[in-house]
């Protein structure tokens, strides 16, 4: 499994999921996805650059469109401007494809909305895996989670066994790989640019309704 599909498993079993801004899964998403093609040599970061490399085949169908959109001529692309663009509808893409696979199902008693569909990880191979790389405190998984929201309560909801980890539960991510740490980085900063974005158009549409309201 990818870090991407472990993040989006965790994020739909942590009870966080409707405060989790579906822009900011997706940003944390394409970041997460970026890091794995940093660790199999699909990619190097070069100066806040993605500079694409060799690397090996790779067997996940998600992560191999990620490799396959890589900018591979210079000057390439930045990470931020990677994270936008990879971004874009993210979190759909996953959640089709994990049902797809029979990784998520409808959550329980959940109401369809206006086409939304509410979900809830399916106990599979797959799910034990992300939820035994969350409860290990896995630094990238734990830091990408915390970027959407997702803290120290998600290891309880997520659980389908007691865990029988020895770590104490307070460890906080500790990212050793520079490129690592400088995606992880621009993910914050993109999510917090999303959420200024999202803040100034409530005071723009606010402002507009009381321009029409009147005195």
């Amino acid at each position: 499994m990818s870090t991407a599909r472990d993040l989006f498993i965790i994020a739909m079993g942590s009870g966080h999921e409707p405060s989790v801004g579906q822009g900011d899964l997706s940003l944390a998403l394409a970041g997460a996805e970026l890091i794995d093609l940093l660790g199999d040599g699909h990619v190097t970061v070069d100066a806040d650059r993605v500079v694409p490399g060799a690397g090996s085949v790779l067997d996940d169908r998600l992560l191999g469109e990620a490799s396959d959109g890589i900018v591979r001529t210079t000057p390439y692309e930045g990470v931020d401007d990677w994270l936008w663009r990879r971004g874009r509808g993210l979190s759909a893409t996953y959640q089709s494809a994990l049902e797809a696979e029979g990784e998520l199902t409808r959550k329980r008693g959940a109401r369809l909305t206006l086409g939304a569909r509410r979900v809830e990880p399916v106990d599979t191979a797959a799910r034990h895996s992300a939820v035994d790389r969350w409860e290990r405190r896995e630094p990238v998984l734990v830091a990408l989670a915390s970027a959407v929201g997702i803290g120290d309560s998600t290891s309880t909801s997520t659980s389908t066994s007691t865990s029988t980890t020895d770590e104490p539960s307070d460890i906080e991510p500790g990212l050793d790989d520079e490129a690592a740490t400088a995606v992880v980085a621009a993910v914050h900063d993109a999510i917090m640019e999303l959420e200024a974005v999202r803040q100034r158009r409530t005071i723009e549409n606010s402002a507009f309704a009381n321009l029409w309201r009147g005195p």
